[in-house]
């Protein structure tokens, strides 16, 4: 999901950024609420790309790429999650993540990530239409062209 590569978030701010260009006192983004204001984010500011976030599970894997659980998200609820992250129960949100990665890590993985994950999903599925179907349509043609050579061999 290549997407991510060029979204942020930044500790200390609401929201999803989008990021700009680098300069030399930090990084220029641009906000994705519907404002689209462009700030300045000093070099000391903690920014993290949502490309390099991953979600902790149990098993022999530490953790899962925040791309996949993105898609497995995508295939159950659609382009919108539908739950509402200030009205939802802890309960019901676990129950979301459960259903989404049901090997997340229980003590690690609290409560106020998952309503960002459901925050970040609907703010890229609304600024970003069709970004999480780029990865399916790579695999699909990545999949047609092994039947191809498969099928001429």
């Amino acid at each position: 999901m290549e997407i991510l590569k060029e979204i942020a978030n930044v500790s200390g701010k609401s929201g999803l950024y989008r990021i700009l260009k680098p300069s030399r006192s930090g990084v220029i983004v641009e906000s994705l609420d519907g404002k689209k204001e462009k700030t300045m984010i000093g070099a000391s500011a903690r920014v993290s790309v949502l490309k390099d976030v991953s979600i902790f599970v149990v098993g022999k894997q530490d953790s899962v790429p925040l791309s996949d659980v993105f898609m497995n998200i995508k295939n159950i609820h659609g382009d919108k999650v539908e739950i509402s992250i200030k009205e939802a129960s802890d309960k019901d949100l676990i129950e979301f993540l459960d259903k989404v990665l049901p090997e997340f890590d229980r003590e690690r993985v609290y409560v106020s990530d998952i309503k960002k994950i459901i925050s970040w999903y609907n703010t890229i599925s609304e600024n970003y239409p069709g970004a999480f179907e780029e990865e399916e349509s790579k695999k699909t043609i990545v999949a047609s062209q092994k039947s191809e050579e498969t099928a001429t061999e």
